[in-house]
This record gives structure tokens, C-alpha cells and sequence, in this order.
């Protein structure tokens, strides 16, 4: 081994002044040979590494997999376990890792390389703080998979479960002390009980973020985001929901295809749903379900064990086993997801020849979006014509005023939410908001900007943001929020390449837009998915769209319609646009007094002899 190789991989003072030499040898004479050796070597260290990466990712996936697959305390203990052993591997490797010089590579894929494997993570944490955070996380997750409330209509049925059937009482009960009970029973076992869970998980999570050279989470967050440069205009509105849309909707004597009663009465079944799901990205000469997806894949809910029924879809990172977990329900929501998850999937085959660290999308984003963005055109109207859901000619002006307004109700309504939950989380990994605060700032958050409150008076006791599966589960959520603005530059960009959609002509407009069967644009989309994360998302970004930038410009042209609807509308009428403070109580003075001497009495006295 030469001595400029020894000497740039072990770092010091002489190292640095031979990098700097060898850069200017480099600059001016040609490309020395003792550098390109080196490279060479890192070239090979790190291809050796990615495939051990690969192996630790496969074990630590099937752990995961066989514990929410399968909910007992014995799974759970060997998924920790496990992960605590790969976190030793994964810590000798990235000290290994730093000792090399690559920022003086000329290869930019092998920096790129280098860069990410130089970042450990939360295993960087001591072996006992980092299987305190497992346990923390995993005592969230389990305890909002398995929590269970009684029925409002019959006390002595305590086995509700949030899936199927809390959400199918918040999709169809009108009466309001039914909704009222099961806000409450839900919040109360999903989120109070995680509240000590979550708090040591801040701690040990910003411990290891400042390991990795963060300030905090927020900050690992942020930049792993996007370090974000999206422009928003116009306003966001958000005073309703899906389950009021229905007699809020502008033109309610419009009748309305009932898309869920077609699929019953047409015996769809959750095979059914996920195989025009795999049909429909094949139609655009995208990669066919490999036969283990069929094989090992999780789409209906076992009746013989307790399951994490959140949908999720899976990556065994090892080219050839890929799966989707889901409690699948025949209704149009549950054909939307199917889509969505088999949008992963696919951005996981697209990508599965790049090395292991860069199978992940551009940003996290970029995955999120790509199922939704062919949801967009599995909902259009043209499309649910094409496979039979729905009957009769194209839609008038006001049936397509509907049309885009429930669509707003998910796609608009959804952007200050997916805002205020990281929001949130933001200010708790920064210390800004205390664990006392926990609950009131939450709510002070989602009342400033969404304009929701809750149901009935909420104190310190509760713990409501955990409710939400995504806080219980350690997902950062920002992720979503750019998702659901960059969606609709994918499918603007998608519908044009299609032939589907031209700005001045009324025959094509986007929102009923359908790529279905079109190659230009599912090659076009895979040249996108193929990259993976190997290049900045911007060069991402601009092989499907052109743009560098993530934009809401698609959104709005998208809504812009039932904009110009609203606007005219609520000059007519005079509509008050914005909200009414809140009138439910909230981390009021005398609630934060009555916890903390709650919390005085409550601990142990000093016995003086």
C-alpha cells in the first residue's frame, strides 16, 4: 500500500497537506495515478459495504415484517434484539467509512456514496440508549395497532378496532354523540397511553441526532425533507372534511355515482383490487408484481393474531421480494391506497439495480407521490367509465364542480394538516415545547391553522397527537406534505406526454385525465423511478417535468375551476372566509395549575428521621 493511500485514508495533519498537493498535481499536470488507486480501493470498499448494507437491511426487514405481521411481545423482543446487533455491524462500518478521504474523488456517484454511509444514524447511540428507543417505539406502535374501544350503541362490545370499524363509523354515522364517544374512546387508549413512550423517544432520538452532527431531529428532518424550495400561492382553506362533503358540495341535486356500492355489486374482492392495480402500471409497460409479491404480501386482515393494519409496503432488499401490507376494505378509499402502495412497489422495481444505498426515492416525497400521482387518473371519471364503476356520458359543469370539490376535500384540506403534525414535532425535538405542553400546543397549532378543534375540553392528561399513527410510529410526516403538491407536477407532466391534457383545450382538461395504457409516459416515469436517490431530486425532478423546482402551480391549475367557483360563490353569498377562535378549553391556566399540584401530590415524600 502506498504511502499517499495510507496516509489519505488515516487522516491528520500530513494528510491534508498531501490531499491538497495531490488536487493541485491533479489540476495541473492530469490525473495522478497514486489518486486514481485510491479511489479505486474506496470504489471497491464501498460496493463491498452497500452489499453487506443490503444483507443487514434484508434481516432487519424481515424482523420488522414477522413483528407487525404478528403482534407478541416474543417477535418484538427478537426485532430489537436483532436491530441491536446490526446497529454494532453498522457502527464498526461507519467508523471504517470515516476514515477514508473521499471528498477528493473525482467520481461523484462514489462521493454520494461516501457521503450517506457517513451518516449512523440512531445507531449511533450506545448500545443500552439504543435499545431503550426501540422499545419505545415499537411500546407506540403496538399499543396503536391493538388498542380497542367499546361501541357507543352497546357497552359490552369493547373490540373495535381502528380498522375496519372506527373508520367506517367515521365515514357514515351522522349522529353526533357517536363520534363524539369514539373521538374520545380512540384518543384516550391511542395516544394518553404513549405519552411516556414518546417523551423518552424525543430524548434518545435528539441524543442521536446531535451523534450525527444535528442539532436535533427537526434539523435531520428538515434537510433530509429537502432542504425544500417549493412556492406556494393562493390561500388553503381547510373548514371541512371527507365525511361532511357530501351535503356540503355545491350543487347537492347532482346525483353522485356511489363508487363503493359498484365495486360490492360487482363482487370486487381485495385480490381484485390490487390486480387492476398491478394491471394498470403494466398498461404503461412498467414492471409486472414478481410472483413472491402475490406469495408473501399481507392484504386482508388475519382473524387469528393482531396485526399493524396501518398500509404499508415493504422493501427485502434483495432484488426480489417485495410486499404490501394492508387490512384491505372493498370501498373506494381502499382502491385509492391500493394504488398508492402499489406506487412504492413499483418506484422499489424501478429502482432495485442502483446499490442498496441509493434504493430510496429522490426524497421522501418522490415516493409518497408516485402512487398517488396514478391515483389521480385511477379517480378520474374517464377512467372509472373504462373499467365499468361508473356509467353515462362525460360530466357537465356542475357534476365536474363536484368532482373537484371532494377531491379538495382530501387533496387541499389535507395540506395544513400534514403541515401542523411535523410542525408540531419540530418545535418538541427543539425543546421549544416542553413535555408539559405537550397536548395544548398541539391543539393551539391545529386551531391556528387548520380551524379544527376537538370535541370536548382537552388537558395535559391527553396526549392526542399520538393518536395518529404516523407520531405513534416515527414517521415523519413532511413527507406527505410535499407529496401532495409535487403530485400534480408528475401528473400534469404525465397527462401532457399522454396526449391527455392541453392547457387551452376544454376536451383535455387534467382533472379528467387518464394515462392508462400509455408507454410514452410510463417510460417517461420510470426514467424517473430508475434513479432512485443516485442524483439530487432537482435532476429528478426535471427528467419527468423539466422543472427543478417543486411548485404548487400544477395544484392550483388542477383546482383552478372550483377556485373560481369558490370565489365567485362566496361573493354572492357574502361568506365570513376564515374561522371563529374556539370555544372549547384547552390548556387553560387553571388546567396547567391543577395538573402540576396533580403532579406535586403525586410524588413520593421524604421521610425526615
Amino acid at each position: 500500500m502506498s504511502k499517499v493511500k495510507t496516509m489519505l485514508k488515516i487522516g491528520g495533519g500530513a494528510a491534508l497537506v498531501a490531499a491538497i498537493v495531490a488536487v493541485f498535481i491533479v489540476a495541473t499536470q492530469g490525473r495522478d495515478p497514486e489518486l486514481e488507486a485510491i479511489e479505486h480501493e474506496g470504489s471497491d470498499y464501498i460496493f463491498q459495504l452497500d452489499k453487506a448494507s443490503g444483507l443487514r437491511k434484508n434481516l432487519a426487514s424481515k424482523a420488522e415484517w414477522d413483528y407487525t405481521a404478528n403482534i407478541t411481545k416474543e417477535n418484538e423482543e427478537k426485532w430489537i434484539q436483532l436491530r441491536l446487533e446490526l446497529s454494532k455491524l453498522e457502527k464498526q462500518a461507519w467508523e471504517e467509512t470515516k476514515m477514508y478521504k473521499w471528498q477528493i474523488f473525482q467520481d461523484n456517484q462514489l462521493k454520494r456514496m461516501f457521503k450517506k454511509y457517513c451518516e449512523l444514524g440512531v445507531a449511533a447511540l450506545p448500545d443500552d440508549k439504543y435499545k431503550q428507543l426501540m422499545k419505545s417505539v415499537s411500546g407506540m406502535e403496538s399499543n396503536y395497532a391493538t388498542s380497542k374501544i367499546c361501541s357507543y350503541k352497546d357497552n359490552t362490545k369493547c373490540d373495535l378496532s381502528l380498522e375496519p370499524e372506527i373508520t367506517e363509523i367515521f365515514a357514515k354515522s351522522q349522529d353526533p354523540e357517536e363520534l363524539k364517544h369514539t373521538w374520545i374512546e380512540w384518543h384516550k387508549v391511542a395516544g394518553a397511553k404513549a405519552r411516556n413512550n414518546f417523551t423518552q423517544y424525543v430524548r434518545l432520538y435528539n441524543e442521536a441526532a446531535k451523534l450525527n452532527d444535528y442539532k436535533d431531529v427537526a434539523a435531520e428532518w428538515w434537510q433530509a425533507d429537502v432542504t425544500r424550495h417549493f412556492y406556494l400561492s393562493g390561500n388553503m382553506w381547510a373548514q371541512t372534511w371527507n365525511n361532511i362533503e357530501s351535503f356540503t358540495r355545491p350543487y347537492p341535486d347532482k346525483k353522485e355515482s356511489d363508487i363503493t356500492q359498484a365495486m360490492r355489486d360487482q363482487n370486487y374482492t381485495a385480490l381484485k383490487m390490487f390486480q387492476m392495480s398491478d394491471e394498470f402500471f403494466k398498461s404503461l409497460n412498467l414492471t409486472a408484481m414478481p410472483e413472491k409479491f402475490w406469495e408473501n404480501s399481507i392484504i386482508e386482515k388475519p382473524t387469528d393474531r393482531e396485526i399493524v393494519c396501518h398500509a404499508s409496503a415493504w422493501d427485502f432488499y434483495d432484488g426480489q421480494d417485495f410486499r404490501i401490507k394492508m387490512c384491505t376494505v372493498v370501498n373506494r378509499e381502499h382502491f385509492r391506497i391500493v394504488h398508492h402502495e402499489m406506487g412504492h412497489v413499483q418506484y422499489y422495481l424501478q429502482y432495485r439495480n442502483q446499490p442498496n444505498v441509493f434504493r430510496e426515492g429522490a426524497n421522501p416525497g418522490f415516493h409518497e407521490a408516485v402512487g398517488d400521482t396514478i391515483a389521480l387518473s385511477v379517480s378520474s371519471p374517464k377512467h372509472l367509465r373504462r373499467v365499468g364503476l361508473i356509467n353515462g356520458d362525460a360530466e357537465d359543469e356542475q357534476t365536474e364542480i363536484n368532482q373537484l370539490y371532494k377531491m379538495g376535500m382530501d387533496k387541499i384540506v389535507f395540506l395544513p394538516f400534514a403541515y401542523t403534525l411535523d410542525l408540531f414535532r419540530y418545535g418538541v425535538f427543539r425543546g421549544t415545547t416542553p413535555p408539559e405542553d405537550y397536548n395544548c400546543h398541539y391543539w393551539r397549532l391545529r386551531e391556528m391553522l387548520q380551524g379544527v378543534e376537538p370535541p370536548v375540553n382537552r388537558t395535559e392528561e391527553d396526549f392526542d397527537a399520538a393518536a395518529k399513527y404516523h407520531v405513534s410510529a416515527n414517521v415523519e410526516y413532511a413527507r406527505y406534505y410535499v407529496s401532495f403538491i409535487i403530485q400534480f407536477q408528475f401528473h400534469r407532466a404525465l397527462c401532457s406526454l399522454a396526449g391527455e391534457y392541453a392547457p387551452e383545450d376544454i376536451n383535455k382538461k387534467l382533472v379528467d385525465c387518464d394515462i392508462y395504457q400509455s408507454v410514452t409516459a410510463g417510460n417517461a416515469l420510470a426514467n424517473m423511478l430508475k434513479m432512485g436517490s443516485s442524483k439530487p431530486w432537482p435532476d429528478a425532478m426535471e427528467v419527468l417535468t423539466g422543472q427543478r423546482s417543486m411548485k404548487a402551480d400544477g395544484l392550483l391549475e388542477y383546482f383552478k375551476p372550483l377556485y373560481e367557483w369558490l370565489k365567485a360563490e362566496n361573493q354572492r353569498t357574502g361568506e365570513y372566509i376564515g374561522w371563529e377562535p374556539s370555544k372549547i378549553q384547552y390548556c387553560t391556566s387553571e388546567q396547567l395549575a391543577a395538573l402540576r399540584a396533580k403532579k406535586i401530590t403525586s410524588q413520593p415524600q421524604k421521610l425526615v428521621t
